[in-house]
């Protein structure tokens, strides 16, 4: 009976939960839930989350609570996926409560009537209380009209509160609030103000990644003081302790199939950020041992198997990239003994011949350039034309694209490793350019997405 006792009482634990979730005009999302966030991490051991494929908030969100904050994505993922990435984070970082930032507006997706790829499906899959965050900048009454809407769009969504941001002062907020309280019967928590401490720099691909700015800590404090003085914490804990159960059913992240013992050298510092922690895990569970280096700083690559360099801001630094030759000697005579490379978007562009003519690795003998609109922005779905490093003919591989850059072929035709069956790709739908045991192109992809992707790569780094 005691043992019985002690399962529901965990069960309860790791069922506190909140989705913080925009209405598409939330100005202050990200350092809002950053500030919630490193708030409650003075008192409780605080999960973070972000909804949706995105690499940049989860720095911020990591500093503020000193566990690495995961990615739940309805597009990558399943709803026995979300459940169990979302479990199996909690379990890692022995936390109890998890907070689940959104990402745009609580329905948002990739259709305009579905909800794959939006904050509501991660909502649902975890049976979640939501926290709206409303820009209530010039609204009083019509603040309420759009909870009401936001409520009766999908009451199946369970919308326990609502922040009001951009107050103007504290007339506006208990206006607003008891507009809100009396129409549309939900509890206003907190209301943030207009001030400048709650922006922050960001640039051409979202905000400028947290590992850049030592001060962004000073930010983050500042947030969390915020806060504190203008959101009741005590009502959004009680909010997350009246969670309802997660729906039953479970679904591994990814495969095992590589029990060779591999060494992955992976690209880190400034310039190269972009990384999924599950990716990075699953390689593990696939008996990698991950050994980190810099391109930037770095003279040569570590004694490894196989190279995985991600995405990052490859143009800012390209100067720096371009003046280590010694790093960019390594990595080519690395593809040129054949031993495998994977490397996405920047990684692309850093395996480029160039980019804005500074000298890159030339792995790939094309110039890539920057350019002053995005050239892709969406998610994809592609197919691999034959088996590679990381794919197996014929399988679908999904993930996204997003990026200000562009590979000139130059009417080259290049070996191809993907058919993109939806987003764009390098040229004429096809991504993926193939040198050797060298893979690069401009897709990003999470391992949930597809579960044999550290599985073959670290099985091909073991073999070849």
């Amino acid at each position: 009976m005691r043992g019985n006792n002690l399962n529901k009482i965990i069960q309860y634990l790791i069922n506190m939960r909140i989705v913080l979730a925009g209405t598409g005009s939330a100005v202050g999302k990200t350092t809002i839930s950053t500030g919630i966030m490193g708030a409650l991490s003075e008192e409780y051991n605080v999960q973070p989350f972000k909804v949706g494929p995105d690499y940049i908030d989860p720095t911020y969100h990591t500093l503020a609570t000193g566990n690495n904050s995961r990615n739940l994505d309805s597009f990558f993922m399943n709803d026995n996926q979300i459940r169990e990435g979302f479990e199996r984070s909690l379990k890692i970082s022995k936390s109890h409560l998890g907070i689940i930032e959104g990402v745009r507006g609580l329905y948002e997706g990739i259709s305009p009537t579905g909800d794959v790829g939006s904050t509501a499906s991660i909502a649902k899959a975890l049976n979640s209380p939501v926290i709206l965050i409303l820009n209530s900048r010039s609204l009083v009454k019509s603040a309420a009209a759009v909870v009401l809407g936001f409520k009766k769009l999908d009451p199946t969504i369970n919308i326990k509160g609502v922040i009001l941001n951009q107050v103007k002062n504290k007339k506006h907020y208990l206006k607003t609030k008891q507009a809100v309280e009396t129409l549309t019967k939900t509890d206003v928590i907190g209301g943030m103000p207009r001030d400048d401490a709650i922006k922050v720099e960001d640039r051409h691909l979202g905000l400028v990644p947290a590992v850049e700015h030592d001060s962004i800590i000073d930010s983050i404090n500042k947030w969390k003081e915020m806060v504190k003085e203008h959101i009741d914490l005590d009502s959004l804990i009680s909010i997350m302790k009246d969670s309802k159960r997660i729906p039953e059913g479970r679904e591994d992240l990814w495969k095992v199939g590589n029990h060779k013992r591999v060494k992955i050298g992976v690209a880190m510092d400034e310039v190269f950020t972009f990384y999924y922690k599950d990716n990075l895990d699953a390689m593990e569970a696939n008996h990698a041992e991950l050994l980190y280096f810099s391109p930037t700083h770095d003279e040569e690559v570590p004694d490894v198997d196989a190279l995985y360099i991600g995405g990052g801001y490859p143009e800012i630094f390209a100067g720096e990239l371009e003046s280590n030759q010694d790093m960019r000697n390594s990595i080519r005579k690395f593809h040129l003994e054949g031993k495998p490379i994977y490397a996405e978007c920047g990684g692309l562009m850093y395996l480029s011949k160039s980019i804005n003519n500074y000298k890159m690795c030339n792995i790939f003998n094309y110039p890539s350039v920057m350019t002053n609109k995005p050239q892709a922005l969406s998610y994809i779905i592609s197919k691999a034309i034959e088996d590679n490093i990381v794919v197996n003919k014929g399988d679908l591989f999904r993930g996204h694209e997003f990026h200000y850059s562009k590979v000139n072929l130059n009417g080259a035709t290049p070996q191809f490793a993907f058919e993109m069956l939806r987003g764009r790709g390098i040229q004429d739908n096809k991504d993926g350019l193939i040198e050797k045991n060298t893979v690069a192109s401009y897709i990003h992809t999470h391992v949930a997405a597809y579960p044999l992707f550290a599985s073959n790569f670290t099985r091909n780094a073991a073999e070849i």
